[in-house]
């Protein structure tokens, strides 16, 4: 009976790993972003950020030219290298916050930062733009216009983005 039980807490442990680790639709990409993240901050999917987006303050921790050639409807620039922290001046501490970039090294750095200045509620998505474009999810300019256009950060990086109907930009 012992070993029963154990089976069945292994079996949904596994059921429970298999849910949580397949975030991307290509598992090379995931395999080269767990390189790069440390999972100090708690990951969203973006499927999981699509449906619930409205939720979220969407910061996006990459540079303004990237922001401003895509960027995910919704989400405000606050930039990586001198972060634009005015963007955070009047929202509440406990206020439930998503960040990204390209796949999610540089909003993981951001989002620790973020939870340094005690911002409770702060999560880091997972694949991040590259993932968001290689789902098809919509994609908007630096004037609010729907956009096919991805910056892929440099030629090396733009491997990731899979999906033919995206433009590449590096």
């Amino acid at each position: 009976m012992k070993q029963i039980f154990l089976f069945y807490i292994l079996l949904y442990s596994s059921f429970l790993f298999a849910q949580e680790s397949s975030y991307c639709s290509n598992p090379k990409f995931e395999k080269t972003i767990e390189r790069y993240i440390s999972h100090s901050i708690e990951v969203i999917g973006v499927d999981e950020l699509f449906e619930t987006q409205s939720n979220y303050l969407v910061l996006d921790a990459r540079e303004l030219l990237e922001f401003e050639i895509s960027h995910i409807p919704g989400s405000k620039y606050i930039g990586y290298d001198k972060p634009n922290l005015e963007v955070l001046k009047s929202v509440d501490k406990n206020q439930p916050i998503v960040l990204y970039c390209s796949i999610g090294y540089r909003s993981e750095k951001m989002a620790e930062q973020l939870q340094k200045q005690g911002f409770i509620n702060v999560k880091n998505l997972y694949g991040s733009i590259f993932e968001w474009g290689n789902k098809s999810y919509p994609l908007e300019d630096a004037s609010g216009m729907k956009t096919n256009k991805i910056h892929t950060y440099n030629r090396l990086w733009s491997k990731w983005v899979e999906n033919k109907e995206l433009e590449k930009i590096y």
